[in-house]
């Protein structure tokens, strides 16, 4: 075997009598570099499967998200960040199952405005504090972006989803609650457990609770 001249180590794994051969060691060289870039994506294939992760590198990466939504068959929004993609792929499965409910429509409007927005569904007279009419519910959904061009975008978004979501024969409200300026003291605000509004962060002035009405069936 010549000194000179570099040999795969995959000669190792070859019977002796190949061992001996100069061109089959320089040979494999090539097969041994392509495989072994190969075993490197391989050895992480699971993370093109996984649509989301808090660590990004154990996540696929973006070019793949359309691809993963088809395995789902999910339809992306183009207007829907990177983030809400991820997270739609991640739990739309088991929501099929929940599809054309209250808590399935609920779990879908919370995927996309974040757990920590307010959010309600009323379709009872306990929840109205009347009779409704039959087949009606409403949604109510309150958002605290100070972007009046985000606002409508969440609006129309959050539109789609219950038009997408809900059972055929219903029809619904749409009520997008904007916090507006109220002065309270801090007695009362420790009274009503209340969050306090602040300008600039969590309210904004000249603002109005906005109600669609969507009609369906």
């Amino acid at each position: 075997m010549s000194a000179d001249r570099p040999t795969s180590s995959y000669l190792n794994f070859l019977p002796a009598i190949f061992r001996q051969d100069d061109f089959l060691g320089y040979f494999l060289l090539a097969f041994e570099a392509s495989l072994s870039q190969t075993g490197q994506v391989m050895a992480g294939i699971d993370h093109y499967f996984r649509p989301y992760n808090e660590n990004p590198d154990l996540q696929t990466p973006q070019e793949f998200i359309p691809w993963l939504a088809g395995w789902v068959a999910l339809t992306l929004r183009d207007d829907w960040d990177e983030k809400t993609k991820r997270q739609f792929i991640q739990e739309i499965v088991p929501l099929y199952r929940l599809r054309g409910t209250k808590a399935g429509l609920h779990k879908m409007l919370e995927l996309y405005v974040g757990k920590n927005v307010p959010l309600a569904i009323y379709d009872n007279e306990k929840d109205f504090g009347f009779e409704p009419p039959a087949h009606f519910f409403q949604v109510e959904i309150t958002l605290r972006d100070r972007d009046p061009l985000l606002l409508q975008r969440k609006q129309l978004i959050t539109l789609s989803i219950v038009e997408q979501e809900k059972p055929a024969h219903t029809f619904y409200a749409l009520r997008i609650l904007i916090p507006t300026m109220r002065l309270m003291s801090e007695e009362l605000i420790q009274k009503e457990q209340g969050e306090p509004l602040i300008l600039g962060w969590n309210t904004l002035l000249g603002t109005q609770n906005i109600s669609t009405i969507t009609q369906g069936g």
